[in-house]
């Protein structure tokens, strides 16, 4: 009698794979949406767990759970994650998103259709007297008792720009919002610090202002009350990653591949965090909309095909028409 071939192993290992939601919504909205796309497209058992990044951290490297933590500000917790690391209880099976760096310099889309090279410092400085006839033009900083206030202002003496520029620092978050939202609806040409993802570069329109390379040493001098001879650079990158039990390389490489590919556009979560803060709106209902409606981000993450957009003319699909 011949013998029959052993059964293929299970894509998802032999146990749930338990994914760590955090409470900030990015990390609870990619905890929602890898868990539908594991569970509809692999087949795979899956459990939320909630956590955070200590907790979370110190867990993965003691238990090798949860199996997934699919975003982890390494940084703010490197004492526990290199212990993990050290253990050889956990991976990083790659970046949770695209872009390595999250803060920045920004300038509205409408004052670029007019001004195109503002997106450069060359181009700022060319066109500061421009934007603003008769004063100077804002530059919006964040809260005075934050360091990145600290770093725009050695940014601005570092560029040339802190004579042709108003510097102003709102006193929290909230300020800073409504003065960026009341300067849009002014159309008044501002430059503006922010950081993504976030909510605010997706409702209203805006270009990142290349700032140059990141210069580790020229940053270092960035943060000080008092930097002497301030150099360009750009903001530093910060490690964020898709941190992976070290049991799922073993019982499951399908998962563990598809987390090396899954990098999130900063783009794509920032329109997630526009819908969510729609009324009604939860962060099962917008992982759902993206796992429904962008198809050509997540899937080649897990090695499928990526169908056509559904095209449709005065609300009947082309194909009907054709028919």
């Amino acid at each position: 009698m011949p013998e029959t071939e052993p059964a293929p192993s299970p894509p998802c290992g032999t146990q749930p794979i338990t994914v760590a939601r955090m409470q900030w919504p990015t990390a609870a909205l990619l905890a929602a949406i890898h868990s539908r796309i594991l569970s509809e497209n692999f087949g795979c058992e899956v459990r939320i767990q909630e956590g955070d990044l200590a907790a979370t951290g110190s867990s993965m490297g003691a238990t090798g759970q949860p199996a997934v933590a699919p975003e982890m500000w390494i940084a703010r917790v490197a004492d526990i994650w290199n212990a993990a690391i050290e253990a050889q209880k956990v991976r990083q099976a790659g970046t949770s998103y695209v872009e390595p760096v999250f803060e920045g310099w920004f300038v509205p889309d409408f004052a670029v259709a007019t001004w195109p090279s503002i997106t450069s410092i060359e181009g700022l400085k060319l066109h500061a007297a421009e934007l603003t006839p008769g004063r100077k033009p804002r530059f919006i900083s964040c809260p005075i008792d934050w360091g990145c206030s600290v770093i725009n202002r050695n940014l601005l003496r570092a560029n040339g720009l802190a004579p042709l520029f108003e510097l102003v620092e709102p006193a929290n978050r909230f300020e800073l919002d409504t003065l960026i939202a009341e300067a849009v609806s002014r159309k008044e040409p501002i430059l503006f610090y922010y950081w993504q993802p976030n909510a605010i570069l997706a409702q209203f329109a805006f270009n990142a202002v290349n700032l140059g390379a990141y210069d580790k040493d020229a940053f270092l001098c960035m943060g000080r009350q008092v930097c002497a001879s301030p150099v360009p650079t750009g903001f530093a990158p910060d490690p964020v990653v898709i941190a992976l039990s070290e049991w799922v390389y073993i019982e499951a490489p399908q998962i563990a591949s598809y987390f090396q590919r899954a990098k999130m556009p900063l783009a794509e979560m920032n329109a997630m965090l526009r819908a969510l803060s729609e009324p009604g709106a939860t962060v099962e209902t917008v992982a759902e909309g993206f796992v429904s409606t962008r198809g050509a981000v997540w899937r080649p993450w897990a090695g499928l095909p990526v169908e056509p957009e559904a095209v449709v003319l005065d609300g009947v699909p082309a194909e009907a028409l054709a028919e």
